[in-house]
């Protein structure tokens, strides 16, 4: 039986590929800052699959938070085969409106902790031969989409040119793009949702069986929806200009995931 670590396990895509990874068999580790709805969680996967679930309350906000993961991560003795980088959030208004501390701690959270996370499990995958890292980003990393975007971006830069230094090493890496994901993600962040067309959202567990598929395949990079294929498809052929002034009118209340 494999172990698969997942951070931000709590809700949505974190949440859905904590099921499906329980009901596949796999033991787990479920990160968030919430203690109690982590108990709450193992107990359910653990009573539903029949698996070991794992408990460990970390905020990837700061330095103590990402320490302990980083041990964990790197405990032979109960080695991880599958890490989950999903933890994540929004920060409500554009670049100026939102102050420089809360700004640091969203790149904390999305480029410190993933590459330290990242770094501590893939040493012991490549001794062993085998595992695999699940970095999750967002379609908001290929378009102008202030800060948030520009730490998805380099999320998804990072985790590709890892992903070609270790190939051959039977080690997987994958950058998962989604869109607009029903979650708590927008809610915690104070985002309103009305005005998004409801063909654009995308439903967590759908969007992680997709994912898991292409991991599968070997991608480094996951865009699983064809709605959201088309749409950064088309956004590489149109002006960076047009492009820039839609993303930010969009982006003053609404940003994907």
């Amino acid at each position: 039986m494999t172990t698969a670590l997942i951070t931000g396990a709590t809700a949505g895509i974190g949440a859905a590929f904590a099921r499906r990874l329980a009901s596949d068999g796999h033991s787990v580790v479920l990160v968030a800052r919430d203690e109690k709805r982590l108990h709450e969680q193992a107990t359910e996967l653990h009573d539903r699959h029949g698996i070991e679930a794992e408990v460990l309350s970390a905020d990837l906000a700061t330095e103590e938070g990402i320490a302990a993961v980083e041990a964990r991560l790197s405990d032979s003795k109960h080695p991880v085969d599958l890490l989950v980088n999903n933890a994540g959030f929004g920060n409500k208004g554009e670049y100026l409106e939102v102050s420089m501390a809360d700004e640091l701690t969203m790149l904390k959270v999305h480029c410190e902790a993933v590459l330290r996370l990242t770094t501590a499990g893939v040493r012991g995958m490549r001794d062993r031969r085998r595992g695999a890292v699940v970095n999750v980003a967002s379609v908001a990393a290929f378009v102008p989409r202030g800060t948030y975007g520009a730490s998805k971006a380099w999320v998804v830069q990072f985790t590709q040119g890892a992903a070609r230094d270790l190939a051959g090493s039977g080690v997987r890496l994958m950058a998962l793009c989604p869109g607009f994901v029903r979650t708590e993600f927008h809610q915690r962040a104070g985002m309103g949702t009305d005005n998004i067309p409801g063909w654009m959202w995308l439903d967590a567990d759908k969007l992680v069986n997709a994912a898991m598929k292409d991991l599968t395949r070997g991608k480094s990079l996951s865009i699983p929806d064809p709605r959201y294929k088309a749409l950064m498809g088309a956004a590489k052929l149109a002006p960076r200009g047009v492009l820039g002034g839609l993303t930010s009118r969009t982006g003053r209340k609404y940003g994907p995931r």
